[in-house]
């Protein structure tokens, strides 16, 4: 999608279900409320059409609407819009956000500009997630046992809700695994990029509002959440390291689920992940293992 030099020009891309259509008209117009606005913005309707969005809301830059005929979850959705932003090739950074989300401030996407510009190998940018009242979930701060959620840095992963994305790395390491569907395809990404030699940061003063929910509001999420361990697992570390970070889990998903539903569809979904392809193989290198360990967020946890 090719370099640039001085400011990046940044995009703006949000999937949609079709099933929040007030909350991603107010998404829209938080976007169109910041003081640098994007040079482009997509919108993928997922498995669903799509209302004219830049009639109706006045919205700034190049707006496109894409339809697909089927769900193809987060990570295909996001793909999507990827695709089309490498036809257009004039995008630097593309900024992904729920389409339940909200940017409360208006400096959000100058930001995230200054930030990419200041850091040649910075690839990914976390923002932080918080509900109406300013709360942010435990699982929302990218760092084992979580902390303050204010203490930005340089760290192993990022939030799907709200982040920002060079293109430049992703023309390195790969786009979103489309395959997972949902769940732990971030994870994916942020392990592709780390070993590439690419930045992780957490920046808590980038807010994403978005409602306080469960991940296991979703039918299909103890099935999914089991099968993309796995499969992460099998893509993405050194053999030795395999059975240590599934034992793990394993034992963490026993100590926490007390819904035997739960258990019974995590299992099938780890059997899953050991039967069906996992994809390719394409396993971090151990001085990528140390430096996510001195990071504070060994891969085996």
């Amino acid at each position: 999608m090719g370099e640039y030099t001085g400011a990046p020009r940044v995009a703006v891309a949000v999937v949609t279900m079709g099933n929040r259509p007030a909350e991603v008209d107010a998404l829209l117009e938080s976007v169109a409320e910041q003081d640098a606005p994007p040079a482009r913005i997509i919108v993928v309707g997922n498995g669903c059409p799509l209302p004219e969005f830049a009639a109706r809301l006045s919205l700034p830059g190049e707006v496109t609407a894409i339809e697909v005929d089927e769900n193809l979850g987060c990570p295909g959705g996001r793909n999507v819009a990827l695709a089309r932003l490498r036809e257009f090739g004039d995008i630097d950074v593309v900024v992904e956000l729920d389409d339940d989300g909200l940017l409360v401030d208006a400096d959000v996407l100058r930001r995230v500009g200054e930030l990419f510009a200041a850091d040649d190998r910075l690839g990914i940018v976390g923002f932080r997630i918080a509900d109406e009242n300013g709360e942010t979930q435990q699982r929302h701060v990218p760092r084992v046992g979580a902390g303050d959620p204010m203490r930005g840095g340089y760290v192993t992963g990022f939030l799907g809700g709200g982040h920002a994305l060079r293109t430049a790395m992703l023309d390195e390491v790969g786009d979103w695994p489309a395959e997972f569907f949902f769940a732990h395809e971030e994870t994916d990404l942020a392990w592709r990029a780390a070993d590439a030699g690419w930045r992780i940061l957490y920046a808590p003063e980038l807010l994403l509002q978005h409602p306080k929910t469960s991940p296991a509001r979703h039918a299909i999420y103890f099935r999914v959440n089991a099968r993309n361990r796995v499969w992460l697992a099998r893509r993405r570390l050194p053999l030795p390291l395999i059975p240590v970070h599934l034992g793990v889990w394993m034992l963490l998903t026993l100590a926490r689920n007390r819904s035997l539903g739960g258990l019974r569809a995590w299992f099938g979904g780890f059997v899953e992940g050991l039967r069906r392809p996992a994809g390719e193989r394409r396993p971090m290198r151990w001085r990528t293992v140390v430096r996510l360990t001195r990071l504070g967020r060994p891969p085996v946890v």
